[in-house]
């Protein structure tokens, strides 16, 4: 059984989140505080945290860069913060997802389940992504569409490589940014949103409603196979 260690300290949300997961077949764990929350994560198996950023003690932001000095544990940040700035920060610090409250279960609950599944499949080397628009053989560089050859700039290949080998994962803008042309890039922004539009309109079936090259505002992008 997967165990969800809630981590919040409005008692109104743990209980709510509790009563939801337990109804889904989740073992949950609760903490109310930063340092509680590592204890607990350190002494059981959990399967992925779900963690408030406005703790009593210390700032989830804290708690997440304290874990990934010794856990790979998946993290999915659920947080009153709306502010890119904050989600970037979380994202950066080695979070794998971000909620804004108010937040809907059905949504809660399709995030947990995608950072499940990419903990429990096999690690292998990613080589060969079929989707409904468009198929990538990364290991030969050869994107096809409609049974067409799609050619690709350089850059476009690196942004597009980096989103396929992360499926479901949301890569933040400063991680594209910084990966594809270096750390001085870190902040320009328009750079991605003229390549992702390219990208686009290169490889979905309609580009201006994308079905597997997603923008998460404020965020980053995820690939959606």
């Amino acid at each position: 059984m997967n165990s969800i260690l809630v981590v919040d300290d409005d008692p109104h949300i743990v209980r709510a989140l509790a009563i939801t997961l337990k109804a889904q077949g989740y073992a949950v764990v609760t903490a109310n505080d930063g340092a509680s929350a590592l204890r607990a994560a350190a002494q059981r198996p959990i399967s992925v945290m779900v963690l408030d950023l406005g703790l009593p003690d210390m700032d989830g932001t804290s708690v997440i860069v304290s874990l990934r000095e010794w856990s790979s544990l998946p993290i999915l940040v659920l947080s009153a913060r709306h502010g890119s700035d904050d989600k970037v920060e979380a994202l950066d610090a080695g979070a794998d997802d971000y909620i804004t409250k108010p937040f809907g279960l059905d949504e809660l609950l399709a995030r947990l389940r995608v950072l499940l599944r990419r903990t429990s499949e096999p690690m292998d080397e990613v080589t060969t992504v079929v989707t409904s628009s468009f198929s990538v053989d990364l290991a030969k560089r050869q994107i096809t569409k409609s049974g067409q050859d799609v050619r690709m700039t350089p850059t476009e290949w690196n942004i597009l490589d980096i989103l396929l080998r992360n499926p479901d994962k949301l890569i933040t803008q400063q991680q594209l940014l910084t990966e594809v042309w270096g750390p001085a890039y870190a902040k320009e922004a328009n750079y991605l949103r003229v390549y992702m539009a390219q990208l686009r309109r290169k490889l979905e079936s309609e580009p201006g409603n994308p079905r597997h090259l997603i923008t998460e505002p404020g965020m980053g992008y995820r690939f959606v196979p």
